[in-house]
């Protein structure tokens, strides 16, 4: 998502800021740049011309001209823009006393809207509520059993009624059963189809005025473009929305219904859905998006995904392990998992500065993750406490163990070891010594990344995709090999 956008943007901030002075044609050459660049991420035609229209106008003006820095004010200028085009968001869900909260689901078929269900009630449990999910969707095959079972991997009760096929009394008797078992959140996943029709509207109508939904959230599928910002209108011109859910923002998709769709319908977007798992649906910031879209990272989504999957006091502990090089193996695979938990890793390394269009072109192949856990648990107590002990016949032992060749495991044993060292050397750096590596590894180049070492010591960490046919051809066979 917005990774052609941003690397326009990125250029244009460049451009403007290299220059000792700046003139109305500089702006003005930089803001067709600009509107190119958004017409192009399939952004609504008239959000384009009224956002370059108030940048231009605040970027021209003799203050910004005059200035030392004028390029840095000029790109603040641009980045509060950006926020204020999707913005102001308060991504917080308002909940009714006495319960329960009555939130109401809806979207066209194949975007998304049952699965972000199952999202949203896990999003909801780990804020302290006790959600029920409505199987209401008596339109699509299957729906209710798909419902069925995102609910058992979140530990989130379905209401359903087997044989009824009127959505409406289902939604009516669900929130009396969920005020009877103290469910404080109740969520319609109600119908979609193909296409908005008439049909589709009546039924989302009759259920909104049986329940009366405290909170009626649109799904979308951000891959859609301008159809996704054509829907959200047809359907807040019906129903009255209060916040978009934009799904596969993950996705390769050029970004124009996220910078869109606030402007055209009025509504904000409320969530993002990040990745196929459940956990994967974030808050909407428009500051953190308009970061990512001018190449400056997303450190505060980073830090509080980390904060979701890592316990203080075992991070503690991991921290004074690595200060004394007493990190094992086991330490290590269990932080690796920690991490996947989080979402991909190039999505991950993408919300650090200047990194997002570093990777544009490296593959981080999530395969080489499982090679480690598999050799990792292949090895006994002792190797894995202590794997400087993993000699010759240890690892044509491991090996087999895992299905791989002695070669893997001899990379993993001295990746791990040299990772180690590193982290103790670290440890004893001054703060402003790490910020300065850590700032000299976010302006590397793809071709520096790719050297930066092995990811879990088993291949390369960030690997070039424009590879050769036999390049690809090699590794291919060296995969099978190692299979």
């Amino acid at each position: 998502m917005f990774d052609s956008l941003s690397e326009k943007f990125t250029l244009m901030v460049r451009n403007l800021s290299g220059r000792g002075r700046i003139t109305p044609a500089n702006v003005r050459q930089a803001m067709e740049e600009v509107r190119s660049a958004l017409l192009e991420a399939d952004v609504h035609y008239q959000v384009v011309e009224d956002f370059t229209q108030r940048v231009m106008e605040k970027a021209t003006g003799t203050q910004v001209l005059a200035s030392l820095e004028p390029g840095q004010q000029i790109v603040k200028i641009v980045f509060d823009e950006l926020v204020a085009l999707m913005g102001p968001v308060d991504s917080s869900i308002f909940f009714v006393d006495p319960p329960p909260t009555i939130i109401m689901m809806c979207g066209l078929q194949g975007s998304g809207k049952t699965t972000t269900c199952g999202k949203l009630a896990l999003y909801l449990k780990s804020k302290g509520k006790n959600p029920l999910l409505v199987a209401a969707d008596t339109q699509r095959p299957a729906a209710i059993d798909q419902l069925v079972t995102l609910g058992q991997q979140v530990d989130v009760p379905v209401y359903k009624q087997d044989g009824q096929a009127d959505p409406i009394p289902i939604c009516r008797n669900a929130v009396a059963h969920a005020r009877q078992n103290g469910r404080d959140v109740v969520i319609l996943d109600t119908a979609g189809r193909l296409h908005i029709d008439d049909a589709l509207m009546q039924q989302l109508s009759d259920i909104a005025g049986t329940t009366r939904p405290h909170q009626i959230f649109l799904v979308v599928d951000a891959m859609v473009g301008q159809d996704a910002v054509n829907s959200a209108r047809a359907f807040n011109q019906k129903l009255e929305l209060d916040g978009i859910i934009l799904t596969k923002f993950d996705s390769d998709t050029r970004g124009g219904a996220a910078l869109s769709v606030k402007a055209i319908t009025g509504k904000p977007i409320k969530f993002l859905g990040v990745g196929e798992k459940l956990q994967m649906l974030e808050e909407f910031h428009p500051d953190r998006i308009a970061q990512r879209i001018l190449g400056m990272g997303d450190i505060l989504t980073l830090v509080e995904k980390a904060q979701s999957q890592f316990d203080q006091t075992q991070t503690e502990k991991m921290q004074e392990k690595l200060a004394n090089a007493t990190f094992t193996l086991d330490d290590f695979l269990e932080q690796m998992r920690s991490m996947r938990k989080m979402g991909p890793m190039k999505q991950l390394l993408g919300m650090l500065p200047g990194l997002g269009s570093a990777l544009k072109d490296i593959q981080l192949p999530e395969e080489e993750l499982d090679r480690a856990e598999a050799i990792i648990q292949s090895m006994s107590r002792k190797e894995r406490e202590n794997p400087d002990i993993v000699d010759s016949s240890r690892r044509r032992r491991i090996a087999r163990g895992c299905g791989l060749q002695t070669e893997d495991v001899s990379r993993l044993v001295k990746g791990f070891s040299a990772a180690r060292d590193m982290a103790k050397k670290m440890s004893g750096l001054s703060m402003g010594s790490k910020m300065k590596m850590a700032q000299a590894m976010s302006t590397m180049n793809p071709e520096s990344l790719s050297t930066l070492g092995h990811l879990g010591g088993t291949g390369p960490a960030l690997r070039p995709s424009r590879l050769s046919p036999e390049q690809k051809r090699k590794m291919r066979d060296r995969r099978r090999r190692g299979r």
